[in-house]
This record gives structure tokens, sequence and C-alpha cells, in this order.
């Protein structure tokens, strides 16, 4: 992937941050900051066994009836998260794409949540090589993560790209919410580009259900479980692929009816 001209190296402070300025104004809640790691920080390539050692520790006490599995799973939303919002935002709402090996990350209790950005030379493109490049980026620090998690917690493949597959897929239909412009059918054409990208075909996929008003709202039908119903048996996500196909429709388009108001 080509180098920006967009963003020449003497601005790369200014490039990451607007990168994490858009992410804020994207999601409303993701608080990030230039620089490098802190002490005690998720660092990619370093080691982090104590940081997963404690956040384990702490979910175990939260949750001490949901098991191992759970835990597990929580390791890896939790170490995941961040880095796949800013690969979606940076190649569709920033416009560049930054290293994520620079991307460091924060704990607070049972979450990880903060992040801070190296301030380094950002890639951009067209829309496809934007995205090519993230996913490949993804796709190598997933694979770290999901072996520093099964250092700890016994996670398998599998379950863990369903998890990631439905992260970028809710992502999609967020954007496409954003973006009037955005047809369903180009929506469902980016979620083909990223799934592939990401080596993860079949791991999610989106549908259309009807509205009341007659349109086709698009959802995401999970094929992994985030097993939060552990926690809350009596309770489960509107998406759960767990629960009645026709009342999974139901809840999923009762929420993208009021979101869109």
């Amino acid at each position: 992937m080509a180098r920006s001209f967009l963003f020449p190296q003497d601005s790369a402070d200014p490039a990451t941050t607007r990168l994490i300025a858009a992410a804020a104004q994207f999601t409303g809640f993701m608080k990030g900051e230039p620089g490098p790691a802190l002490p005690g920080w998720y660092a990619p390539q370093g080691d982090n066994s104590a940081f997963l050692g404690e956040l384990l520790v702490a979910l175990r006490a939260a949750y001490p009836q949901a098991g191992p599995a759970f835990g597990a799973v929580r390791l890896w939303t939790n170490l995941t998260w961040q880095p796949i919002y800013l690969a979606f935002i940076a190649v569709h709402v920033h416009g560049a794409v930054p290293s994520l090996l620079g991307l460091t990350q924060r704990r607070r209790g049972i979450y990880v949540d903060g992040y801070r950005l190296r301030a380094e030379a950002q890639s951009s493109g067209t829309t496809e090589e934007m995205l090519e490049g993230a996913a490949q980026q993804l796709r190598a620090l997933s694979e770290t993560m999901l072996e520093e998690v099964n250092a700890l917690a016994k996670l398998r493949p599998i379950p863990a790209q369903r998890l990631v597959a439905e992260r970028v897929l809710s992502l999609l239909v967020r954007l496409a919410r954003k973006r009037p412009d955005l047809s369903n059918e180009q929506t469902r054409a980016l979620a083909q580009l990223w799934l592939g990208a990401l080596d993860m075909e079949g791991r999610g996929e989106l549908e259309a259900v009807g509205a009341p008003d007659g349109t086709d709202v698009l959802i995401v039908r999970r094929k992994g479980c985030c097993l939060d119903y552990l926690i809350t048996p009596d309770r489960l996500c509107s998406n759960c692929p767990r629960q009645d196909e026709e009342q999974r429709r139901a809840r999923q388009l009762a929420d993208a009816v009021a979101e869109r108001g």
C-alpha cells in the first residue's frame, strides 16, 4: 500500500490528532490521545501478561458465576474492540490508515477503555486499498492477541473470528445509518470486502428486514455469541443467535427503527 501524500511526514502529529477526534465524534465514547504507551498499558509486541492477568482476575471477581469461557471471551472483546473501531474509522471516516502497532490500550477495572496512538505517517488511497491495508494489520494484531488470550484462558479461533466479524458488520450498519447516500447494496458490498480481507468469510452477515415504512433495514446476523447470557440468563442481547430467528429479527428491527427516530 503506497504511502499517503495527503499527510506528509511532517504533519503526522495533526493527522493523528484528526483521527483521534474523528473516532470520538463517530462513536461518542472513544477516548484517545497521541503519544506512546504509558506504564502498565497494553502494547503490541510487548509483554502483556501482567495486563491480561490482572484483567482476567478482575473479570472473574466481578462475574464469578459466568465461568472460564466467559472470561476468555471478555478478554478477547476487550482487547480487540478499540483496534477494530480505529481501523474502521480510519478507512471510512478519516481517510487514512495509521500503524496499529502504535496503538496502546488502557485498562479500567474490568474494561479496556482508552488508548494512545503514536504520531506516525499514515497511508491513504482508494477505499479498497485502505480497507485491505487496515484488515491486514487487524489480522496480524488479532493473531497475536489470540495467542496472548490463550496463554491464560482458552478461546478457539472460529468463535474469536465470529466476534470480530460481528463488530465490523455492526460498524458498517452504524456507518450506513449516518450516511443516507450509502445504499444497502453498497453496504453489503463493503461487508464482503471487509470479511474477505480479514479472511473471515461466513463468520457473520448482513440481512435486510422490512420496516413499517416499507423500506429495508440492514441488521447483523451474528454467527457467534458473546456469552453475556451467562451473567443475565433471563435477558438475551437483541441480536443473540441463541434466540428464535423471528424474535431476533423483530427485536433488531425495533432497535433500528428507534435509532432512526
